[in-house]
């Protein structure tokens, strides 16, 4: 019942959020903008940039996070709790971004709300921690099938990205929140969808080849991709002044949508007079549009919005815009994909263009987001039906497997990965990932300074602990050494010594340390392992905090398996 009602939400919130950016946009496009290449036209989208970061400054008073990034890292370290300013601060932001021109997509957005909400309805019924996950989770497949009418690709998506098992527990749920978010999708927008695609023609076996050309180059596309959003995202994040960030994202965006309109937004327009090969109306707003006649320059200008389509998302994102990358990699897929057939007809191969162009969109998602199930369903249910399946499955498993090798982690978990804060299907890397360090830290040691004779050492801390390990410790509170009841087992009983002897001559290092805030589950995993202790201790900002016992932490470990 839950999951329905995070269905309906999650669909609510989906098609709001499309309506609020198309209401902006379309107040632009007709009311304000009489002709695309005007100076205001080249000023929108840093406008919406700076809006978007006023918002974000004094009336949310917080970032807003990316979606998809943000709703796994609640997963892995927050127990599946997400903060309830985020069910409204995509809502306010992101229709800013992308209805100014913001060269990115809703879909990261729209799993932030549906998320947030999962989620808050989780806690508000007081779920255990995996349930209200799996209602985030939920929240997040039925965000995707109300903005796409693709209910069975949201689920594989939650299975691929958030790394969800599929089990009984998990697929009811998961069905009835992506039907009631297509159902509320239908009921308040009809039965349109974002992509219009009618012209689809039978599979040809002697095509097989070029399917697996297109393959390869949405692979080489989708590595570009990558490559371009880091890289832009690193040297974006050099620059302090978030002012002079939206200046320097605004002067670009504004330069490149001068001259290529069809950056300017989500672009699905472009797409879909891109499939039915309406090149006149697609292009007919380029600087060049009086020259499309020619197909070396339709040649040129498609690959021209393959440069610099993963610019301008980048740039868009990495400069504090809301949105997300779905829009932007189905956009250049169906580039992609249109160049391909554009470039072998120059050869004398005439290809069904409104094929290749879909499975294009697929090979790049496969590519990007290394989701190839979730790409394949997809374009399946968009085309609506499965006559395109066969070469679906040769260019997304040719487009997934080479740019798997290049990078093992996409946009979504490629930081959360190197944070080692990722589940993934790995039932042994996400049960260490789920595990709370604070939880297995053990105080309850008596401490020892450097200066104490073996007398006060026996006196004041062996007789009344019940360990057999004491942390010495010096006036501001830094571990030094560490003593053990088997240093001093030999001289305990020896009285001529108790003056003699300081704590100082007897302590030693620790086999190994655990920095607080620095190490992950995994890594104190690894300290164990590698240095064959069963206690070590735990430094936090250089100050000693207490233990952890490799007995507790199996024990922690087996007891979060079962809850798995």
């Amino acid at each position: 019942m839950l999951s329905i009602l995070v269905g309906l939400i999650a669909g609510l919130a989906s098609v709001a959020l499309k309506n609020i950016t198309h209401f902006i946009s379309t107040i632009f496009e007709e009311g304000i903008i009489q002709s695309y290449h005007t100076y205001w036209y080249f000023a929108f989208p840093c406008i919406g940039l700076l809006l978007t970061l006023l918002v974000r400054k004094y009336v949310l008073k917080s970032d807003v996070s990316h979606g998809i990034p943000m709703a796994l890292f609640s997963i892995s370290k927050k127990e599946g709790k997400v903060s309830r300013k985020n069910t409204f601060s995509s809502l306010l932001t992101a229709p800013l971004t992308v209805g100014f021109g913001g060269s990115v997509g809703l879909e990261g957005p729209s799993v932030a709300t549906g998320a947030a909400f999962g989620s808050s309805i989780g806690q508000l019924f007081h779920m255990k921690a995996q349930t209200r996950k799996l209602l985030l989770v939920c929240a997040a497949a039925g965000s995707l099938s109300a903005i796409f009418k693709a209910p069975i690709a949201a689920i594989l998506f939650a299975i691929e990205v958030f790394s969800l098992d599929l089990t009984f527990a998990s697929l009811l749920p998961l069905l009835f929140a992506s039907a009631a978010a297509v159902v509320t999708r239908i009921w308040v927008i009809g039965e349109q969808y974002i992509v219009n695609f009618k012209d689809i023609q039978h599979f040809e076996i002697k095509n097989i080849l070029f399917y697996a050309l297109l393959g390869i180059l949405a692979s080489l596309v989708s590595v570009y991709f990558s490559k371009v959003y880091f890289t832009t995202e690193n040297q974006f994040r050099k620059v302090n002044n978030e002012y002079l960030k939206v200046v320097l994202a605004g002067i670009i965006l504004g330069v490149l949508t001068f001259l290529v309109p069809p950056l300017y937004g989500e672009g699905f327009s472009f797409m879909n007079n891109l499939i039915a090969q309406n090149y006149d109306q697609a292009l007919e707003t380029f600087l060049f549009k009086d020259t499309i006649e020619s197909s070396w320059v339709i040649l040129f200008l498609i690959f021209g919005l393959i440069l610099l389509k993963p610019i301008a998302t980048s740039v868009t994102l990495s400069s504090g815009g809301v949105g997300g990358v779905f829009a932007p990699v189905l956009f250049l897929g169906a580039v992609t994909g249109s160049f391909f057939v554009n470039i072998c007809k120059q050869f004398g191969f005439y290809l069904p263009s409104s094929n290749f162009t879909m499975v294009g969109m697929a090979g790049l998602m496969a590519g990007v987001l290394q989701a190839p199930l979730t790409a394949m369903f997809l374009i399946a249910e968009i085309t609506g039906g499965y006559e395109l399946f066969i070469p679906l499955m040769i260019v997304v498993g040719i487009s997934f497997m080479i740019s798997k090798a290049f990078s093992d982690s996409n946009i979504y978990t490629k930081e959360l990965k190197d944070k080692n804060a990722l589940i993934t299907h790995n039932k042994d890397q996400a049960v260490l990932t789920l595990l709370k360090l604070d939880r297995i830290i053990e105080e309850n040691f008596v401490k020892l300074k450097p200066q104490m004779t073996l007398k006060d050492m026996l006196f004041t801390a062996v007789v009344k602990s019940k360990r057999n390990l004491f942390p010495v410790v010096n006036e501001e509170e830094e571990l030094v050494g560490v003593i053990t009841l088997d240093d001093i087992r030999e001289m305990m009983f020896d009285t001529s010594l108790y003056d003699a002897v300081l704590v100082e001559f007897l302590m030693h290092d620790a086999p190994d340390y655990i920095y607080y805030g620095k190490d992950d589950m995994q890594m104190v995993m690894g300290k164990f392992q590698s240095s064959g202790a069963w206690n070590l201790p735990v430094i936090k900002e250089g100050k000693y905090v207490g233990f952890v016992s490799k007995s507790k932490m199996l024990t922690a470990y087996r007891r979060k398996l079962i809850t798995y």
